[in-house]
């Protein structure tokens, strides 16, 4: 789509005729991931294309401006590819930066923080994410700091071994290993589960007997929420509040916004 002039337009246009069928207030654009310089350039060019739409589409309805935003790698450089920055910065409202799944059963063998803020070694976080983005021209107030409402399950090869980055043989409780916040809470009082938050990395896991499952607790995302206050982010998003139906993590999302403004 985003190659062709005639396939980037026939989007924009479908996109704006959507959100204001439903009065949406905005659209996001969630690619995962342009995997090349084409497709990063690719990537720019539908920015263009799509904010100088939704600007003249407003001067004629005479409606408000359509909020453009973009959800993106956590890292400025996709496997040594550079996002468009200077176009972003200028272009989107906003980029939701996607800090989590940086572990998981699909994608690693061994149990790790899903979604770390902080590394004491190389390797991906929350923070050298948001680091990448502004030292690359992101503006600290175009950056929106993503958390997961969900944990990674994984069954591990020795009962006995069960920290960061020990083997495993697949995922657990589900065929993928995801679990929602809520799901989760349940499992550790069904479960009696040992429950560890580790507060240098910023992130939690829980174990009971083959299972390990890493996550967000309220006191990661309360620390996570004053990381994003102090460094002058936006704000912050979830994936998603479906997984959060007791609202608790949102609840702690929210508490220390009175301490901090």
């Amino acid at each position: 789509m985003a190659s062709s002039s005639y396939g980037r337009k026939s989007f924009i246009l479908s996109t704006i005729s959507i959100a204001r069928s439903y009065g949406f207030d905005g659209l996001d654009l969630d690619w995962e991931y342009p995997r090349n310089a084409a497709e990063m350039s690719d990537f720019g060019e539908l920015l263009k294309e799509w904010r100088c739409a939704v600007e003249g589409e407003a001067y004629s309805s005479e409606l408000p401006v359509l909020i453009l935003t973009a959800t993106v790698y956590y890292s400025s450089n996709y496997n040594g590819v550079v996002y468009p920055v200077k176009f972003i910065s200028k272009l989107l409202d906003w980029v939701n930066l996607k800090a989590y799944d940086f572990y998981g059963p699909g994608c690693t063998e061994v149990t790790g923080p899903p979604a770390a803020l902080y590394l004491q070694s190389d390797g991906p976080s929350g923070d050298s994410g948001v680091k990448d983005w502004i030292d690359a021209g992101l503006p600290a107030e175009k950056a929106v700091l993503g958390f997961p409402y969900y944990g990674w399950a994984w069954t591990l090869a020795d009962p006995k071994n069960h920290g960061y980055y020990v083997d495993t043989t697949g995922p657990a409780i589900s065929d993928d290993g995801e679990i929602s916040y809520s799901q989760l809470k349940t499992w550790i009082v069904d479960n009696k589960a040992t429950t560890v938050h580790d507060d240098i990395v910023i992130g939690d896991y829980c174990y009971a007997g083959t299972t390990w499952i890493g996550y967000d607790s309220e006191e990661s995302i309360v620390t996570k929420v004053i990381y994003a206050k102090q460094k002058g982010l936006l704000g912050y998003f979830s994936w998603q509040v479906g997984g959060d139906d007791k609202s608790e993590l949102s609840s702690a999302g929210s508490s220390p916004y009175h301490i901090l403004i």
